[in-house]
C-alpha cells in the first residue's frame, strides 16, 4: 500500500512536526523568562553569587538579604527593589537603574556603582567601604550621609570611595 506524501503529513507527520515546534517555542519562552524577577518576592537570602547576571531583571522584586557576592549585573534594573541586607560584595553595579530601590543595610563592599541610576534610592545603614560611586549622581543628602560613612579605596577600579562620592 503507498501512502502519499499529503497522507502522511496528515496521517501522523503533521502532529509531530507540531508538537516538536510547540517544544521548541516553549523552551524558548521559558528561558526567555527564566531571568525576569520583576515583582517576584525571592525566598530570603537567595544566592546569585559570581553569576553573570547582566540578562536579569529585578524591577519591583524583593530579594532581602539576597547573596549577590562578585556578581556582574552590568545594566541591570532594580527600579523599586528591596534589597534590604543584601551582600553585594565586589558586584559590579555599573550603569543599573536604582532609582527608588531600597539598599537598606547593605553591603556594598568593594562594589563598583560606575554610572547608576540612584534617583531616590535609599541607603540607610549601607556599607560602602570601598565602593565606587564614579559619576553617580546622589541627591544632597544622601551623598552626606554616604559621606559620613565613605572609606576606602576599590581594588579593581584602584578610586578611593570618598572622592568618587565627591565628600568634602
Amino acid at each position: 500500500m503507498k501512502l502519499s506524501f499529503r497522507r502522511m503529513v496528515k496521517g501522523w507527520l503533521l502532529p509531530v512536526l507540531l508538537v516538536a515546534v510547540s517544544f521548541v517555542m516553549s523552551s524558548y519562552v521559558q528561558t526567555a523568562l527564566a531571568d525576569d524577577f520583576t515583582k517576584a518576592t525571592l525566598p530570603i537570602s537567595s544566592d546569585f553569587s559570581n553569576k553573570d547576571l547582566t540578562t536579569f531583571e529585578f524591577t519591583q522584586a524583593s530579594v532581602r538579604m539576597g547573596k549577590f557576592v562578585n556578581a556582574n549585573m552590568t545594566g541591570v534594573s532594580f527600579i523599586g527593589g528591596d534589597f534590604d541586607s543584601a551582600d553585594l560584595t565586589g558586584a559590579n553595579l555599573t550603569n543599573t537603574l536604582l532609582d527608588t530601590a531600597r539598599f537598606t543595610r547593605a553591603n556594598l563592599t568593594n562594589a563598583i556603582l560606575v554610572g547608576a541610576s540612584t534617583s531616590v534610592t535609599n541607603f540607610d545603614g549601607a556599607i560602602i567601604d570601598g565602593a565606587d560611586f564614579t559619576d553617580v549622581l546622589l541627591r544632597r543628602d544622601v551623598q552626606l550621609k554616604l559621606c559620613k560613612v565613605a572609606k576606602g579605596k576599590n581594588p579593581t577600579t584602584g578610586r578611593e570611595t570618598r572622592e568618587t562620592l565627591e565628600c568634602a
